[in-house]
């Protein structure tokens, strides 16, 4: 139940937003929100699977702003303690800080990426190769890679990004910790 008064608070902010827009928005905005709805509604639903439904958690915080050593999503997340809150929601229990994620879990090839593993990044500094960043991969559309993170970037907050040439530079690993 909880799930679908979500949805439909989700639905009425986005409504309100496309009516905000200028010329109010289109029928195909609509239409593209209750698809959206409609896969985070399916995804919820305790017959996905765990990794499936650790997505959907995850996506539900899109646009919590970053915010230095924080898991709150009221005052927003840095990048691990947002993996830290979507994995802690379903119980299970994951180390606070993105450096702790490097012995964590199985280590799995970036072509086996799957929705729910972890993708391991350096800092800031490519050239220090320690894990200073962490997001949780969404997709793997025959190796265009998605994850969402918590990023100080300058979208800064909770976004989904493609695993692109920048973020190929500062790549450590990705692990799996739940199938």
């Amino acid at each position: 139940m909880r799930c679908y008064i979500f949805i439909l608070l989700v639905f009425v902010a986005c409504r309100q937003k496309i009516d905000t827009m200028p010329g109010g928005g289109s029928a195909t905005d609509t239409t593209l929100f209750t698809a959206f709805a409609d896969s985070i509604r399916h995804t919820m639903q305790a017959d996905s699977s765990l990794p499936e439904r650790i997505v959907a958690f995850a996506k539900t915080q899109v646009g919590v702003p970053y915010k230095y050593c924080s898991m709150d999503p009221d005052g927003g997340f840095d990048c691990s303690g947002f993996v830290n809150y979507v994995f802690n929601h379903f119980n299970i229990k994951v180390p606070r800080s993105s450096i702790d994620f490097t012995n964590v879990g199985e280590s799995v090839a970036l072509s086996d990426a799957m929705p729910g593993d972890l993708v391991l990044f350096t800092g800031t500094n490519p050239h220090k190769k320690v894990v200073g960043h962490i997001g949780i991969v969404t997709a793997n559309d025959h190796g265009d890679i998605t994850f969402i993170q918590s990023t100080s970037g300058a979208a800064y907050g909770v976004v989904i990004s493609p695993l692109d040439k920048g973020y190929m530079e500062r790549f450590v690993k990705v692990v799996r910790i739940v199938k």
